[in-house]
């Protein structure tokens, strides 16, 4: 079993964590509730065909997940694609992708919380949204610094709970389909030929991928896995599968139920409350409060958890190679967690989250963001895993090393081509944002470096 050591670092956190803590932690990052709060904008954009677009979203995060698993086994360190596209390809290219990266992991918490706090609000008017951030960041960070088996036990706990939610929403919804409740026909959500186009479907896809973010923040915990390597990899394939099932599931059932359907995919869902409409027309006001609440929960604890721990293992590992600030790569002797990026990490979220809440457009801009990041980060993951395998190594594991990843990477091509014009100049700026820093790093003489293998 490989080391860090054997890469040139120590091992400072604490190796705790087991396949199926890995596999929920993955679980909850990408929320199996996820589709209640971005619903509706899926719904528009896909013209009706919800689950396809889902389906689309798993078939690029499918190619990605295992190549994910491929340069896990090879670099089982903390970092992610940072880490995977450093020691594949080279330093420079490490610091790109996880310039990239910190696009997504940095503002989903920030997202995360913002959409938790609008829903609560719309719950109790009479907290403000910014009041709910405070309070969602502030439990958050308490628990992660109290360390990573706490935030393990926290997930177990609000997976169980999530899934009881998404069990009472099928049931209901299948007893109002019997009972002749449905707008549309069974097939709609998969195909109609009336609004199908292959960008409505990819443009939607790359929304529906936002709910998928979140397997490959299992790879941020490579050194605080206690088992072989091959098992990291194994968890993010196993959640992602399990993710997939639970999300065309509950939009299929959403998506026949759905009424308005017209008038949703004219104008959007802003609000973000046509999945909640959609539960009070199945079952009854009270499913109605009982996905919104849930939704809120998902979303501004347990996601969020689970989103600072990601982001601040992968500061951590930049700030340990002195492209971050060092100061991050702090680590409390006691509770063995990266406190300072932790710290950093709820500080960024809480400023960010209560700026686009004064925003109407605030969500929308977010989570186009976010998904950009995320994107062009796992291309250049893909990349890696040729450089690394292909042409490094000498492998003639074709399949794994070369039709994956290169198939991974026209995927997500497509997907990007198709992302809204707005995610497409704003993510550009910060990838040219980066590359400047890149470049003033070179002028200063500080080219970027790891620690050589031992």
């Amino acid at each position: 079993m490989s080391t860090v050591e054997q890469f040139g670092y120590r091992q400072e956190l604490r190796r705790s964590l087991g396949f199926a803590d890995l596999m929920i932690y993955g679980l909850i990052f990408m929320v199996p509730i996820a589709p209640f709060g971005i619903f509706g904008h899926v719904f528009a954009v896909s013209h009706g065909m919800v689950a396809l677009a889902y389906i689309i979203g798993l078939v690029a995060m499918a190619f990605t997940a295992l190549s994910y698993a491929q340069m896990a086994r090879a670099f089982p360190m903390a970092g992610s694609v940072y880490t995977y596209a450093g020691r594949g390809i080279a330093a420079p290219v490490g610091f790109i992708a996880g310039w990239s990266i910190l696009l997504d992991y940095v503002l989903v918490p920030s997202l995360l919380y913002l959409v938790a706090g609008v829903a609560m609000n719309s719950f109790v008017p009479a907290v403000p949204v910014w009041l709910w951030l405070v309070a969602f960041v502030a439990l958050n960070t308490v628990v992660n610094y109290l360390g990573i088996q706490m935030t393990a036990r926290i997930t177990r706990i609000m997976l169980v709970a999530e899934l009881a939610v998404l069990a009472i929403f099928l049931v209901v919804g299948g007893v109002a389909l019997a009972q002749g409740k449905a707008q549309t026909g069974a097939l709609t959500p998969f195909f109609d030929s009336a609004g199908f186009s292959w960008s409505v479907v990819l443009a939607a896809a790359s929304v529906a991928v936002l709910s998928f973010l979140g397997f490959d923040g299992i790879s941020t915990l490579a050194e605080e896995n206690r088992e072989d390597a091959r098992r990291l990899g194994r968890s993010m394939v196993a959640a992602l599968g399990l993710a997939a099932v639970l999300f065309v599931a509950q939009t299929w059932v959403a998506a026949l139920l759905t009424p308005g359907r017209d008038v949703l995919i004219a104008k959007d869902d802003p609000a973000g409350s046509a999945f909640y409409t959609t539960a009070e027309f199945a079952g009854g006001h009270w499913l109605s409060v009982l996905t919104a609440v849930a939704t809120a929960v998902a979303w501004g604890f347990a996601n969020s958890l689970v989103a600072q721990a990601a982001t601040s293992r992968l500061l951590f590992a930049m700030g340990r190679d002195r492209q971050l600030p060092s100061f991050l790569a702090k680590v409390d002797p006691r509770h063995k967690v990266p406190v300072n990026a932790t710290l950093v990490v709820a500080a960024l979220s809480l400023i960010i989250g209560v700026y686009m809440s004064t925003r109407p457009t605030g969500i929308g801009e977010l989570s186009s963001l976010v998904n950009f990041g995320a994107m062009a980060a796992f291309l250049l993951l893909h990349v890696s895993v040729v450089v690394h395998y292909v042409i490094r190594r000498r492998s003639r594991n074709w399949l794994a090393h070369l039709v994956v990843p290169v198939a991974g990477i026209v995927v997500l091509v497509a997907v990007v081509l198709n992302q809204s014009v707005y995610a497409q100049w704003a993510g550009g700026i910060w990838l040219a944002v980066g590359l400047l820093v890149l470049g003033i790093s070179y002028a200063l003489g500080r080219r970027p470096a790891l620690p050589s293998e031992v």
